[in-house]
């Protein structure tokens, strides 16, 4: 069942001139804003929905964002804005905005810097791009706040981005009507207003508008590949961070007359043949659709504008970005039954399931992830599907920035996440950590998500991890005192060493690489 959605306009908060003094206030283009101060030890100060542009409503849905209007006074900024339309996908999205609403274009502002002195800090800054399969996902999320990385001396925003439907629908008549012949990429087109917004703003809160890092994990990751790759984006940042994705391999997306083509059709079947017809329709009406639209993906497009081509042949050609890169997988991107099946595991189910999803090639891809006996059949089929997800696309990406000679650290998350906090019955842990288990201990949010029993290893995994972002995002590099040391990759493949991240961080070879480049044409390739 959907969640009430709201579809108002939400009315500009402003500070009443008897609490003007109660928090925090910062100048930026729009007018004032009033924050509030993080109560306890940290020293942090909130700015929570700013809007960076106008809410796509009306004649302004399918386009790209426009400017955000300014604002008499001061805006209260003290309650995080409605998230973008989109239906309850994933139970572990913790969500602290209102309901989902087309007025969603907000972000979310954390900072030390002492704000209201004439002397202005100039410290690192972080812009973090969420995850949820371009489908769901929220700046308010829980696992994303922005405190403890703030406490460390870096700015961190979280911005909203248009998600499904609403953002990567491509039509002929959206690219007959758009400026630059391009439709499909509103929700990425969003991210780039919001880094746009940064770097015009984030002097304001203490931050260095030339020393922006993006960073995200899985659509959030690809997102931050596809920036990178980008010609409106690219020479905005100085540095990224991938957590599981890339816009690369089974992720590149389709050619812009492929993408209208199915968009075209779905608005026939959806009974709304002109793009004055999508555009009347309610957005509830539109979301409904999209759920029942099991032939649409409502992804990323080669629009000609945002992406002018592959973004794997932007960076092979050392055009995209040439920034320090971290980025890096977890060992169970994906669960080996999505090889073998339910049940147990046996040889049998494996080499049956190669054969369905691979036919011709299957024998060739048992030997990559062979299985000897019944016993290696969950960790050859878990590496197998890990990899086809998200962990060969991630490598590529890194592979290809690594060659352009730019400062490039690869990760391997093996720390296995902890029962619920309720679970009395020792029901068995995953195999490994699996997708997304790593965002909390990355941005030291664990006390954050009560649904853990996190233990005092997490803890310490937490530390480490959240020093290495915290010191990759000030120098470009991950390497701190009294953190273990993380090896830059070597131009010479075979001496490149990756991190592995877990209670015993430690650097070690990354074998995997050559399964990786002979899987790379028998898996698949576009």
């Amino acid at each position: 069942m959907l969640p009430k959605l709201c579809f108002a306009l939400a009315l500009v908060p402003f500070a009443a001139s008897a609490q003007a003094q109660s928090g925090p206030i910062v100048t930026i283009a729009g007018g004032k804003l009033q924050g509030e101060a993080e109560t306890g030890r940290s020293p942090v100060q909130i700015f929570r929905g700013i809007p960076f542009a106008a809410p796509p409503v009306g004649d302004l849905r399918w386009r790209e964002p426009q400017p955000a209007a300014a604002w008499p006074g001061i805006r209260l900024a003290t309650a995080f804005a409605p998230r973008c339309m989109q239906q309850p996908l994933y139970s572990d999205m913790m969500f602290r905005s209102p309901a989902p609403s087309e007025d969603c274009l907000y972000l979310n502002v954390w900072t030390p810097a002492k704000l209201g002195r004439s002397a202005r800090a100039k410290l690192p800054v972080l812009v973090y791009v969420y995850g949820g399969g371009f489908q769901a996902g929220d700046s308010s999320e829980k696992r994303y706040d922005g405190t403890a990385l703030a406490e460390q001396g870096i700015v961190v925003v979280t911005i909203n981005y248009r998600l499904g439907i609403f953002g990567f629908l491509a039509h002929p008549e959206l690219t007959a009507g758009s400026p630059h012949h391009a439709s499909g990429n509103y929700g990425l087109l969003d991210q780039v207003a919001a880094l746009s917004w940064v770097k015009r703003n984030i002097a304001a809160f203490g931050g260095d508008p030339d020393h922006i890092t993006i960073g995200g994990e899985s659509a959030g990751s690809m997102s931050v590949s596809a920036l990178m790759a980008s010609p409106l984006s690219r020479g905005k940042i100085a540095g990224a961070i991938g957590e599981s994705g890339a816009m690369m391999q089974k992720w590149t997306p389709p050619a812009l007359v492929e993408a209208e083509q199915k968009g075209a059709a779905f608005a026939q079947r959806l009974g709304a043949p002109t793009l004055a017809a999508l555009r009347a329709m309610p957005a509830d009406k539109l979301l409904a659709a999209q759920g029942d639209a099991k032939d649409m993906s409502f992804y990323a497009v080669i629009d000609g504008y945002f992406l002018t081509e592959p973004p794997a042949v932007t960076f092979a050609q050392g055009k995209a970005a040439r920034v320090p890169l971290l980025l890096g997988s977890n060992s169970q991107e994906a669960p080996g039954s999505a090889v073998f099946g339910d049940g147990a595991p046996t040889i049998a189910k494996y080499r049956a399931g190669l054969t369905r999803t691979l036919g011709a090639k299957a024998d060739a891809v048992f030997a990559l992830y062979p299985a000897r006996n019944d016993g290696d059949v969950v960790s050859a089929a878990t590496a197998l599907a890990s990899d086809d997800f998200l962990a060969l696309p991630t490598w590529k990406w890194f592979d290809l920035q690594r060659r352009t000679g730019a400062p490039t650290y690869f990760y391997h998350y093996t720390r296995v996440r902890p029962r619920f906090a309720t679970d009395v019955s020792g029901s068995p842990l995953p195999w490994g950590a699996v997708h997304s288990a790593e965002i909390e201990y990355a941005l030291g949010n664990l006390d954050i998500n009560p649904l853990y029993a996190w233990s005092d290893d997490d803890r310490k995994v937490s530390a480490t991890m959240r020093g290495y972002f915290a010191s990759f995002i000030k120098s470009g590099d991950p390497n701190a005192t009294g953190l273990p040391v993380w090896p830059r990759a070597s131009l010479d493949s075979n001496k490149i060493r990756r991190q592995r991240i877990d209670v015993d961080t430690h650097s070690e070879p990354f074998p995997e690489q050559h399964r990786y480049v002979a899987a790379e044409p028998l898996v698949y390739m576009r």
